[in-house]
């Protein structure tokens, strides 16, 4: 069986606590904001294995560190971006078999996400123009007053969005909306975020983590095996709409990036 102690020292990206059964898991780069880089995704998809293997985690909340949950914002398409590698010397190109990688580390990502069979709430401190389908995944979403949701990673830099945001969004805000938000490049306050129903509760910041908690600790009322079985059942249409469309996305994905410069994610 796995233990806390195992793994919760392991991930550089990832600071863990757990009190009476609840796991706060607050992502960070370097002591700051959470960067999505190569580094921290393979991080992240093997700390959401390692909690959902441990059954002493009986809820679990997310949120980032200081004032963004998740960068960097992409530039959009013609400008110059810090995540491409530099012009000097000849830069690594995209190949089948360097997006074999990203497309099997996505989708363990994802997948391992929602194999966490424990309620997930997630408390969404600041800005997401990267990758906010991560949050938005879990069962009870918070924010903060000054959290964004945008997706500035993928059509409006010149990329398919097809590693989780064409299921999320679609599913999350409805069909128009989501095509408008992904082409756009929109960027929704947490207000427009709660109004379109992305987000439950809208916090001051300093209400926002002791908000999660108090959720937390109401949940841990409630049965171990009701709780259990509620996030479960509760997570099935999700991990059917990825199982569909997930490898599918991601396999578009890659279509146009074969031989471009590689990001450094």
């Amino acid at each position: 069986m796995q233990s806390f102690d195992d793994y919760s020292m392991k991930y550089p990206s990832v600071q863990m606590r757990r009190e009476d059964g609840i796991l706060e898991m607050a992502l960070h780069t370097d002591g700051g904001p959470w960067q999505w880089l190569r580094s921290s995704v393979g991080e992240l998809e093997e700390a959401f294995l390692d909690v959902g293997r441990d059954r002493a985690n009986e809820v679990v909340i997310l949120t980032g560190t200081g004032n963004e949950f998740s960068g960097p914002r992409r530039p959009p398409l013609g400008e110059d971006d810090p995540l491409i590698q530099p012009k000097s010397g000849e830069p690594e190109r995209v190949t089948s078999e360097s997006w074999d990688t990203v497309y099997s580390q996505t989708k363990q990502l994802i997948n391992n996400l929602l194999n966490i069979e424990v309620p997930m709430i997630s408390a969404i401190n600041g800005p997401a123009p990267r990758h906010a389908e991560i949050p938005l995944l879990c069962d009870v979403v918070l924010a903060s007053e000054t959290a964004t949701i945008q997706d500035s990673a993928h059509f409006a830099a010149g990329q398919l969005p097809g590693d989780g945001m064409h299921v999320v969004f679609p599913l999350l805000m409805g069909i128009n909306r989501s095509r408008y938000f992904l082409l756009t490049g929109q960027e929704l306050s947490a207000m427009k975020a709660q109004e379109y129903g992305l987000i439950n509760e809208v916090l001051p910041g300093t209400q926002l983590l002791p908000r999660a908690w108090t959720l937390a600790r109401e949940f841990m009322r409630r049965p171990p095996l009701v709780r259990r079985y509620a996030r479960v059942l509760l997570t099935q249409e999700l991990k059917r709409k990825m199982h569909d469309m997930l490898g599918y996305g991601l396999a578009l994905e890659g279509i146009p990036k074969m031989g471009q410069p590689r990001i450094l994610r």
